[in-house]
């Protein structure tokens, strides 16, 4: 496992991203997602569950709209306003007894224990960006009722490249605000350019448009929001698969699907279930 220092001045403005996506979403989108959390979850009517570091909220929204009573929580008071945004837009009319929105951090364990307990907790690509992985993760657990399912994802330890990102996303931070879309262009760009080569060495169009309508599909994300996140987001720290499961399952949980990126980078998922009662 490895861990970075991070100073309190280098944290990426993450609601203020997911302020930009909320413009270009629309209901493509919002459907993309849904048919994400029915393949993840299935029926989520009458569950209770936590979406820990909502973000622009739309994981919130679609769990919302299949009948599922959502508690949503982020540390950045803009992905806080974001999600309220979509609430007032999208949601049902009688949604103020199904769906709360509250501002908070999952390292505060006197919050996160007022919240109570949860059919699901889901925090994706959310618990490596506190600054304390491995307490978030301890702390997004113990909100997980008796046979509950746990969804994380977290970014993949790569070793020396995890922290070749890492001096990346410091630049970005460090920069002038005018010039970090310049960064994250030139950082995309290179990447692009790598990823065109390979598609090429396959004999495949290398041209990436069909990769970037996948990631339209993919939970109904954006590709520039993606890259965004991506080059900026601090706090940043990585794990190994191995670790995650050996963590959760002396917390008595069992992985019940798991989908790496091997040796590359990004985010591996995961989803647990409960085995039994846990003291939180």
């Amino acid at each position: 496992m490895t861990h970075f220092d991070e100073q309190e001045t280098e944290r990426f403005a993450f609601g203020s991203n997911w302020k930009s996506f909320l413009e270009s979403l629309d209901d493509h989108r919002i459907e993309q997602a849904r048919q994400s959390i029915v393949e993840s979850l299935g029926d989520v009517n009458g569950l209770r569950v936590l979406d820990l570091g909502c973000g622009s909220g739309l994981f919130s929204l679609v769990t919302h709209q299949q009948g599922a009573r959502v508690v949503s929580i982020d540390y950045d008071h803009e992905s806080v306003a974001c999600t309220q945004e979509l609430k007032g837009r999208f949601a049902k009319p009688d949604s103020e007894q199904g769906w709360q929105i509250d501002q908070g951090s999952a390292l505060d364990d006197q919050f996160m224990r007022s919240l109570g307990s949860f059919d699901v907790v889901y925090s994706w690509g959310v618990l490596h960006h506190t600054g304390q992985m491995w307490k978030a993760i301890d702390s997004a657990a113990n909100r997980v009722a008796p046979k509950g399912r746990l969804l994380i994802s977290l970014y993949n330890d790569q070793g020396s490249a995890s922290r070749r990102w890492h001096r990346i996303k410091s630049t970005y931070n460090r920069l002038p605000k005018p010039l970090r879309n310049a960064w994250v262009v030139f950082i995309a760009g290179i990447y692009e350019c790598k990823f065109a080569l390979a598609r090429l060495a396959k004999l495949q169009n290398p041209l990436p448009f069909a990769d970037w309508r996948a990631k339209r599909e993919d939970r109904g994300m954006s590709v520039w929001h993606d890259w965004v996140d991506w080059v900026g987001g601090l706090p940043f720290e990585v794990a190994r698969p191995d670790d995650v499961v050996e963590r959760l399952a002396a917390k008595n949980f069992v992985l019940d699907h798991l989908k790496t990126v091997g040796n590359g980078w990004g985010c591996n998922e995961y989803r647990f279930k409960k085995t039994n009662r846990n003291e939180a």
